[in-house]
């Protein structure tokens, strides 16, 4: 993995040359930035694969970060924030971050959390993108576009995070099929049922706002109780 390289933004200069160090022992390329304007400039300017990222820092915070970010890049970002409670991990998820770690926090889950993260949008979401269904698939008034991962409401582009976007195309790929929690975690993030029920369902609530589930009477995602998820196209 030599050629990986990861940013670490972080305001606090003794956590990012810890982070650093465990960082290159793996054998990872790390750039660090203490604030959040210097971090949107590293992004723009080097070859990031990665992103870690405190949220209070000067100049910019890390969600304005990863707002701008997420305009333009697909790469995975990984929340570190002394913010502990259920609201900011929600929020970060819902801006469009992979994961969230607290402070303080042990350094070889962290990169045991980056390992994942590469493995999940290296390995494995880069070529199901690849080759993904070339046409787009219409519902109604909701019409999604693999091939340029798009998604347009009754003929408005809907602004989706790359997540989003993987858990509709996955349940619109195979209507009426039922997904649970589980199978959709293994198929979007890649990897292994690990505790991510909270964020499948959070995905999946932002989701809904998104295609104004709450306005309006078509109902793409359906929720089978006990059981999962089902797109009812």
């Amino acid at each position: 993995m030599k050629d990986i390289t990861i940013l670490i933004a972080d305001d606090e200069e003794e956590i990012a040359d810890l982070i650093g160090i465990h960082l290159e022992t793996e054998g990872y390329q790390v750039l660090k930035a203490g604030d959040g304007l210097e971090a949107l400039r590293v992004v723009e300017t080097e070859p990031v694969d990665l992103l870690i990222l405190d949220i209070m820092m000067p100049k910019m915070d890390g969600y304005e970060v990863t707002r701008r970010i997420r305009e333009q890049h697909n790469m995975p970002i990984i929340f570190l924030s002394a913010k502990t409670s259920d609201f900011d991990k929600v929020q970060g998820l819902v801006i469009g971050a992979d994961d969230y770690m607290t402070k303080p926090f042990a350094p070889i889950e962290l990169v045991a959390r980056v390992n994942a993260q590469l493995r999940r949008f290296i390995k494995l979401n880069q070529p199901k993108i690849e080759t993904a269904h070339k046409t787009s698939m219409e519902f109604g008034g909701l019409t999604i576009s693999p091939e340029q991962r798009t998604v347009a409401l009754y003929g408005q582009s809907i602004e989706l995070t790359p997540k989003e976007f993987d858990i509709l195309y996955l349940l619109a790929s195979h209507p009426k099929k039922v997904f649970s929690v589980e199978n959709i975690f293994q198929q979007v993030w890649g990897e292994a049922y690990f505790e991510g029920g909270n964020t499948v369902m959070v995905h999946i609530r932002t989701l809904r706002k998104k295609l104004e589930e709450d306005k309006r009477k078509d109902k793409w995602i359906k929720t089978v109780w006990g059981v999962g998820y089902k797109f009812d196209g």
